[in-house]
């Protein structure tokens, strides 16, 4: 506790100063070592804002440029800032969906980020405002001595990130006007509301977008209030429909999907 101190002092003058992100990774580094840190913030479904970030050039290609053009939506931190989950530290395979490790975000693109571990902060803002702060490792995953020792530092995470970004929502908009931020939430909605438009139907939309997102035959089951078996039957008449044979097509027409809809907005 003593060697959060002064880094505790540094990041409360840093709050409204340029250097605040990395005043406060600096203190997280007090608390436990990590690879890489990125701080995004989420409002709605409007493309996340890369507050900051630490990742080398072509990492950096991977763990923003690239999740900012879609994947964001089917990313457990993404989409927990969408449900009414508390604030607070949370490992990713806490708050993944149960097939999340076999599903086709992660083959397609998150097994790409070589990580052994990711956990984030998920601090709420004003607005409706989410920020999080990623610490992520390639080697080895964080022990349980320090998620605890990062669960004592949340309050002084929470306190400072809250000021410090309190103008968030206007930040995420970037001097858009309202109609542009409306033509972009407009194109995610129609990305996973029309995917398959004129061949699927609206349940089988459905059960593409939990799937999409890492849930089992079992969870989009019970989410969508159905057997199990329907789903599986709804899943084969998708692939049948859309004339492909794996997920990894579906996550791929997915994206394509997505980029279409905003070509269009």
């Amino acid at each position: 506790m003593k060697d959060w101190i002064d880094p505790t002092g540094d990041l409360i003058n840093s709050i409204g100063e340029n250097g605040f992100a990395s005043t406060l990774v600096g203190a997280l580094r007090k608390v436990a070592q990590f690879d890489y840190a990125v701080v995004f913030g989420y409002l709605g479904t409007n493309r996340p804002l890369d507050l900051f970030d630490n990742f080398p050039a072509k990492k950096r290609k991977i763990f923003v440029e690239d999740y900012q053009e879609g994947p964001y939506l089917l990313d457990p931190f993404y989409l927990a800032t969408t449900t009414p989950i508390s604030p607070g530290i949370y490992r990713l395979r806490e708050i993944a969906p149960d097939r999340f490790y076999q599903g086709e975000y992660f083959r397609n693109y998150y097994e790409q980020t070589g990580l052994a571990e990711e956990i984030g902060f998920l601090v709420g803002l004003s607005g409706g405002a989410t920020a999080v702060i990623s610490l992520m490792r390639t080697n080895k995953p964080f022990t349980a001595k320090e998620i605890r020792e990062l669960r004592q530092f949340w309050p002084i995470v929470r306190a400072s990130v809250q000021q410090h970004w309190n103008d968030l929502p206007a930040q995420i908009s970037g001097g858009t006007d309202g109609q542009t931020k409306a033509k972009i939430g407009a194109s995610v909605e129609r990305a996973f509301l029309h995917f398959g438009g004129g061949i699927l139907t609206p349940r089988e939309r459905e059960v593409v977008e939990f799937t999409l997102k890492g849930h089992s035959a079992d969870a989009v089951g019970k989410i969508l209030g159905i057997a199990s078996g329907t789903v599986r039957i709804h899943r084969k008449n998708i692939y049948s429909k859309l004339r492909i044979g794996s997920q990894g097509e579906l996550f791929s027409r997915f994206i394509a999907t997505l980029s279409d809809s905003r070509n269009d907005s």
